[in-house]
């Protein structure tokens, strides 16, 4: 090596080295690649594509151009990164469901949302679309810097002049070093509006700008929700908003039903969405799909339909394709931008504006300074003209006096005192200006342009004059491309995505056998009989199963489970699998961690408030053994999946009832054999989830309690308030409340039935009001539905009337009242 060119070399320490390289590298890549500029909207390749279009003639009134023509003329003077790269961006320009706003014109097969490529750039044409005119316009006029191109053969605009806010209208994706952007396409119309509040008021607060801008506006439409986190994902620059497909359930002859989705969220690839939902059902993750067809075409770019099965909610299979598909996505809002072409940056909705509306005040004030010194040049030279014309015999003489041109333009400085531009005009005027019409239209036009120059003068002066240029230019853009809004925003319904949204909220018996088989049925599907009859099937339960429990609730519901072992699991009324009135069910294990070793001994259910919060009360718990408990029922609000503890219990007593009270109930207690005791719920004190509880009647041998039941304070007080009890051999009467005093907790009781070995023992007491119908079950899944007024009122100690007949080795297992 020659000792000048070691000279050259400099030792570096190499994680110095690779530190600094790689930092030089993210710059290159954040500034001249992946991140677009805040002011025009576009990274570097999309302007130069632009201004190559523009400068090469392939303007909206231009005729369509070959695309390979224009990506020639880009790679070899602008951006020589490879063709494939360029193309793809005047394809994504020229795309409408990817642009809100198109900025190319295209002609020829562009892609489509089933992920389609476009044609080879030698079959497709394009020009710049009008709405691209606007971000070009005045470029001509010294608006924006420039820089020398890769080889300074030429120069390219740094940024474009943008008469429109194109980062918001359209939206941008990059990906970085170490960083990333993700802005969405917004309505036209409601931007500029932004923008000119902004103008208006600079001190706007961030939040006031939701006033104009509802939230993205995407090319595909769909539907947003949750206005709170949109306007907060708008004032940091950084959030994420839901997007779901719009979608209409349309009822069929002979009940059946169809979805057809006619709009889906941004970016999702309508074939890939095919095949998802198609994977779903043969998966048999979604069941109750028959067949999914995709029927879009020109006059309906997107038309999905979905058949359904009979006798399947049509409410819960789309509720699963919001939850399993991409009918529902996220867009991650991240609003990084180049500020001042350099510097990358995360802005709120009013940073962009503000840098935008600062961009255009530059453009404005240097337009108008291009404008004025352009102005005062021809006025200049106007000056001269009316001086020749004024005394143009003298000018003549002397003209024709000089020896040649430069003699004549030396003559004329020196009698006249004009400038050598003034002079050099005069010399170059035509004869037919000596009309009087065309000296006439020299002066005019000379009057035209002083008023221009001190109008320009005094808007250079005032920058309230500027803002109000830019005001009107954005009212005139407005009135020129503003549309409707695609995407819908449900500015006042849900504060967040909950699944019980597009669950219909209805009433629901749900059945759950001793094996732990579960279902939720219509209470409409069991037809109404008279007292005494046999009853319709009503579960296909197996030989050695029975029904167990039985209650009444509201799909929308939460319900609770609870085990013998006093462990509690909670779950959704419309996740429980929907059966017909004579199905088995669904095993409960298949949706509830409950452990081999433990049985579902008590099932409550109860409603959510208007926010989602947790109803206020209690939960009151009595044991096989006579231990009752209350407890918060706030204390269940954070059910794991794996359980919690409710009750903490001796080794020989078991957790058997369940129900919810306000506080201030009461509560009656029966047993198998008869006894009632009735007191008031304050002589339980409220306890915390793992306590034991205390005492709450006092069995007399081979007794066990039967039934627990909180009576309201209205119910309480109701003079038409009836114990209904129920025995295993189908068996029942009514009493009225009154005659069940009200005692200390902790007795004995007194007389509830008579029960004897025709009757069989209590298995139920329920206290009823206006109740009019009841449901009783049988353990082999008989249902019997009948009338409450038909059942005989009778005394405390008696044994009642039959209300169902049951076959042999049947019992009675549970009771609903409607």
């Amino acid at each position: 090596m020659a000792e000048n060119e070691k000279s050259k070399v400099t030792k570096q320490e190499i994680t110095q080295e690779l530190k600094s390289s790689y930092l030089d590298y993210a710059m290159s890549v954040i500034v001249s690649r992946a991140l677009p500029d805040v002011r025009d909207g576009l990274k570097p390749v999309h302007r130069r594509v632009l201004w190559a279009m523009w400068d090469g003639g392939s303007k909206p009134d231009a005729k369509l151009k070959k695309s390979a023509n224009i990506v020639g003329d880009v790679m070899g003077r602008y951006h020589p990164h490879g063709d494939v790269a360029i193309y793809d961006t005047i394809v994504r320009m020229a795309q409408d469901f990817s642009l809100r706003y198109p900025l190319i014109q295209g002609q020829g097969n562009w892609g489509s949302l089933d992920g389609d490529s476009a044609a080879a750039m030698r079959y497709t044409e394009c020009r710049l679309s009008k709405i691209s005119e606007e971000l070009l316009t005045d470029i001509d006029k010294e608006t924006v810097d420039w820089q020398p191109n890769y080889d300074s053969s030429r120069e390219e605009p740094k940024v474009l002049p943008a008469r429109l806010p194109n980062l918001l209208i359209n939206g941008s994706i990059g990906i970085a070093v170490g960083m990333a952007t993700n802005i969405p396409p917004h309505n036209l119309g409601e931007v500029i509006d932004a923008a000119a509040a902004v103008l208006e008021k600079p001190k706007i607060a961030p939040a006031d700008l939701m006033e104009f801008v509802k939230g993205p506006d995407f090319p595909t439409g769909g539907i947003m929700y949750d206005r709170k986190a949109i306007t907060e994902a708008y004032a940091t620059g950084r959030g994420v908003i839901t997007t779901r497909a719009l979608a209409e359930i349309s009822e069929k002859k002979g009940g059946q039903y169809e979805i057809i989705v006619n709009e889906i969220p941004y970016q999702v690839n309508k074939s890939e969405l095919l095949i998802k939902i198609a994977e779903l059902v043969q998966d048999k993750k979604i069941e109750g799909i028959k067949d999914v067809r995709d029927e879009s075409d020109k006059d309906s770019p997107v038309r999905i339909l979905i058949e359904l099965k009979n006798n399947v909610p049509p409410q819960k299979i789309l509720n699963q394709l919001y939850k399993f598909t991409d009918l529902q996505k996220d867009f991650h809002l991240n609003m990084i931008a180049l500020a001042n072409g350099i510097q990358p940056q995360l802005m709120s909705l009013k940073e962009v504006l503000e840098h935008y509306l600062e961009h255009r005040k530059i453009v404005v004030r240097r337009r108008a300074e291009f404008d004025l010194k352009k102005a005062k040049e021809r006025a200049h030279i106007l000056e001269g003209l009316v001086k020749a014309l004024t005394s143009i015999d003298r000018v003549i003489e002397t003209i024709k006096k000089s020896a040649d041109k430069d003699d004549a333009h030396k003559n004329l400085v020196a009698k006249f005192k004009l400038s050598d531009v003034q002079t050099t005009a005069i010399l170059e005027m035509r004869l037919q200006t000596l009309a009087a019409l065309e000296r006439q239209k020299i002066e005019e036009e000379l009057e035209e342009k002083r008023k221009l120059i001190r109008n320009l003068e005094i808007l250079l002066k005032s920058s309230e004059k500027i803002n109000g240029v830019i005001a009107t230019e954005l009212r005139e853009l407005k009135e020129k491309f503003a549309d409707e809004r695609r995407t819908k925003v449900i500015v006042g319904g849900l504060k967040e995505f909950r699944e019980e949204d597009l669950i219909p909220q209805e009433r629901a018996v749900i059945t759950l056998s001793h094996s732990g088989y579960i279902k939720r049925s219509s209470p409409d599907i069991f037809k109404t009989q008279r007292r005494g009859g046999k009853g319709l099937i009503g579960s296909e339960v197996g030989e050695e199963d029975f029904v167990k429990h039985f209650i009444n609730a509201d799909t929308h519901d939460n319900i609770l489970f609870f085990t013998d072992r006093g462990r509690a699991f909670q779950t959704k009324v419309y996740e429980i699998p929907v059966g017909t009135r004579t199905s088995k069910g669904k095993a409960i294990h298949n949706f509830l961690e409950i452990p081999a070793t433990e049985n579902i001994s008590a099932i409550i259910a109860y409603p959510l408030g208007k926010k989602g919060e947790l109803a206020a009360g209690y939960l009151v718990m009595v044991t096989k053994n006579g231990v009752i408990k209350k407890t918060a029922l706030d204390g269940f609000e954070n059910v794991r999946r794996g359980g919690i503890i409710a009750l903490t219990l001796k080794k020989e007593d078991l957790l058997r009832w369940v129900q919810h009270s306000s506080g201030n109930d009461e509560i009656i207690i029966t047993t198998k054999n008869g006894q009632s005791v009735r007191f008031k719920e304050k002589d339980a004190r409220p306890m915390g989830r793992t306590a034991s509880g205390v005492s709450a009647v006092r069995l007399k041998r081979n007794d066990e309690i039967a039934s627990m039941e909180v009576i309201g304070g209205e119910l309480a007080k109701s003079k038409n308030t009836r114990l209904l009890v129920v025995m295993a051999n189908g068996f029942a009467k009514q009493t009225p409340l009154c005659q069940y005093k009200i005692q200390r907790r902790g007795g004995s009781g007194i007389k509830a039935a008579k029960i004897t070995a025709k009757t069989g023992p209590i298995i139920a007491a329920k206290a009823i009001s206006m109740e009019s119908e009841l449901l009783a079950l049988s353990q082999k899944g008989q249902i019997l539905k009948t009338n409450i007024q038909s059942i005989r009122l009778a005394g405390r100690a008696t044994q009642g009337v039959k209300i169902m007949a049951l076959a042999g080795g049947d019992k009675l297992a549970g009771i609903v009242c409607l």
